[in-house]
């Protein structure tokens, strides 16, 4: 499944608990944060697009579908008209790491690696987002009761070798010198990147038929092995 951070999000004591929904964040705080965000985008009454699409409304809204805006990449209106939706898991995603959620993207954004300050700022976007607000466990201001990968699933080392011999119908789309004329590349994704990305397709979390059928045949293993593979192209 997508990798929800929901594991980090307890650490940092900002999930939810079984009988209550709790704030995302601190939203004070995330507009703080946010001030990096702003050197592409604008949020607020008088938001016009910039480098990057206004971020008004983005809660529940269908990736690249910005009126006016025309700087999309291609991967990303693919991942719209794919099903892509923007909602706490997603945007959590993307602003750790943009390509990790879409690889093709324009957005050069080094991320958030720091799962508080990615929650303050999702906060503080939803404050700009449609009514109701203000109420705990309403979507999406309730964190999902929802569980991360489990530590044995991401802890399988990877046979790179398996991987090679795995790899032969992930290239007839994906090529392994890292073009991505069309299709995404995956060469030198992180392994763990690469092993979210997946399971994610085979729970049907990520919108992409094809990729949900793909990823629905292998096991965790051999999603392991290909993940190791391809980093390995990457460090070539």
């Amino acid at each position: 499944m997508i990798k929800t951070r929901i594991v980090a999000a307890i650490v940092a004591g900002c999930v939810t608990q079984a009988a209550s929904a709790e704030e995302i964040g601190d939203p004070v705080a995330g507009e703080k944060v946010f001030k990096e965000c702003a050197k592409c985008h604008q949020v607020g009454p008088d938001a016009v697009n910039r480098v990057g699409p206004v971020l008004n409304d983005v809660f529940g809204r269908q990736a690249g579908t910005v009126e006016d805006f025309t700087r999309y990449s291609k991967g990303i209106v693919r991942m719209g008209v794919d099903g892509l939706h923007w909602d706490i898991e997603h945007l959590d995603t993307y602003l750790e790491n943009p390509k990790s959620l879409v690889s093709g993207t324009r957005m050069s954004f080094r991320g958030l690696k720091d799962p508080q300050e990615r929650a303050d700022v999702i906060a503080y976007l939803r404050t700009f987002s449609a009514s109701p607000q203000n109420i705990p466990e309403a979507a999406p201001t309730a964190l999902p009761h929802e569980v991360a990968l489990s530590p044995e699933v991401l802890a399988i080392v990877g046979d790179p070798e398996y991987g090679e011999y795995l790899s032969a119908e992930c290239n007839t789309c994906h090529q392994a010198d890292g073009e991505d004329e069309g299709i995404p590349s995956i060469t030198g994704w992180p392994d763990e990147d690469f092993v979210v990305a997946m399971h994610a397709y085979k729970v049907k979390a990520r919108p992409h038929p094809v990729m949900q059928m793909m990823a629905g045949r292998l096991t965790d293993e051999e999603i392991a092995a290909l993940a190791a593979y391809y980093a390995g192209l990457g460090a070539e």
